[in-house]
């Protein structure tokens, strides 16, 4: 019978790839609810509509990238492509857009029909915050600093902060249409197929674009914080002064749009030097009029996303557990004994492993190695029949005869000799 293979652009996590995963998200929670920030569960599956009106249908991601099928009643409906659609969704149906500001963050996979690359499959993790209900400048410099905090807690460096502004409704159109009179004159000898679509449809999403040609074409092209308007702009100022005061460095990029339409003023994204072409590690921004957008009142917003894929390539450190203790089991008529007396070893704080069977003690001291344990605790016959247990320790070696209602208070104890040396 054939095997069934997984999807391409998906991938089945093992250890340690599932533990550099486990790591990424508790720092998320230990950090963010440092800054008041509370986990939030929405679902993977969401009406399309929903990512239409909120991403903008002439963008790429709902053009070309989403997972979208009718279900059994012909609805339409689309694997998420990113969080903030459907976290938005989830507050406004739940009434908590007018009760102040609302802080969350969320993990977990999201869905792209891209090219799979290094860093970015087709099902991808993100984590994700959102603070909605303030418009206020310093709250954008906030959570860029809580940003940099988390991914320093990562301990993640070689990182820089492009930092843009992408105006307001008032102030955007002034500047599309000096970008439309700049693309007007390009043809396809200058600009890549896509960009040719987006001078008509997307024009700012030309400034996003890859492709070498396309940068070099549209190097002179106008830039948005030249058009501004003056509260724009002041805004700006003040999230540049606040991180300046914090002593954050950043970038400007007057070329930083992001991908999706609902970004306003202050944009950021951080980028990494370490991982090749596809560089960038986290990014967001301001969103005011998404809510409304999407049937809820006009309360502003911001937030941001990092690709846990692309973090997970930046950690190297070992963030393996091992256990603090194996158990070897040398008589068959033992093995029962060995599970309750590991399992109160477990329920008094320790971690281990109990055998199922009896093997020889060559095979048990292989597998004792083999899974890092601090200690093996042997019991054959003579202890069952005494009461005790041989503890070796596996990295300073020698080995002692401890009483088996002892073994918690001594394996405690040596633990803790371990921390101090």
């Amino acid at each position: 019978m054939e095997k069934i293979q997984k999807i391409k652009g998906f991938a089945d996590l093992f250890p340690p790839d599932s533990g550099v995963f486990s790591f990424i998200e508790q720092t998320a929670r230990d950090v963010f609810s440092r800054y008041g920030y509370r986990e939030l569960r929405v679902p993977v599956l969401e009406r399309t509509e929903l990512f239409a009106r909120s991403i903008g249908e002439e963008t790429d991601v709902v053009q070309k990238e989403m997972y979208t099928f009718p279900d059994r009643k012909g609805r339409s409906l689309t694997l998420r492509p990113e969080a903030t659609a459907g976290v938005m969704r989830a507050l406004i149906e739940d009434k908590r857009t007018g009760e102040g500001l609302q802080k969350h963050f969320a993990y977990g996979p999201m869905f792209r029909y891209e090219r799979p690359q290094k860093g970015r499959m087709r099902q991808f993790h993100q984590i994700d915050v959102e603070a909605v209900g303030s418009p206020d400048a310093l709250l954008d410099a906030e959570i860029l600093l809580m940003l940099d905090h988390y991914l320093r807690a990562l301990g993640l460096d070689n990182l820089s902060i492009d930092l843009n502004s992408l105006g307001c409704r008032q102030c955007r159109p002034v500047f599309l249409d000096a970008l439309r009179e700049f693309l007007k004159g390009m043809h396809k000898e200058q600009l890549c197929e896509d960009c040719m679509r987006r001078k008509l449809t997307n024009p700012l999403r030309v400034l996003d674009c890859k492709v070498p040609q396309c940068k070099e074409f549209t190097a002179d092209a106008p830039k948005i914080t030249d058009h501004l308007c003056p509260e724009c702009a002041a805004h700006f100022d003040v999230v540049k002064g606040a991180l300046d005061a914090a002593g954050l460095r950043y970038v400007l990029n007057p070329r930083l749009v992001r991908g999706l339409d609902y970004y306003v003023r202050t944009t950021f994204e951080i980028v990494s030097g370490d991982i090749g072409a596809q560089s960038s590690v986290a990014g967001g921004g301001r969103y005011d009029g998404l809510v409304a957008s999407l049937g809820g009142p006009d309360v502003p917003g911001v937030g941001f996303a990092c690709g846990m894929e692309r973090l997970a390539l930046l950690i190297n450190c070992d963030l393996s557990v091992a256990p603090d203790f194996f158990l070897a089991v040398l008589d068959a008529a033992g093995l029962s004994h060995g599970l309750q007396l590991a399992q109160e070893l477990r329920r008094a704080g320790f971690s281990g492993e109990a055998p199922f069977a009896a093997k020889s003690v060559k095979s048990q001291m292989r597998a004792a190695d083999k899974s890092g344990a601090r200690f093996c605790l042997v019991l054959g016959t003579e202890e069952l029949a005494a009461g005790t247990a041989v503890v070796k320790d596996m990295r300073a070696g020698g080995q002692e005869t401890v009483g088996q209602d002892m073994l918690a208070a001594f394996l405690r104890a040596r633990l803790e000799e371990a921390k101090d040396e």
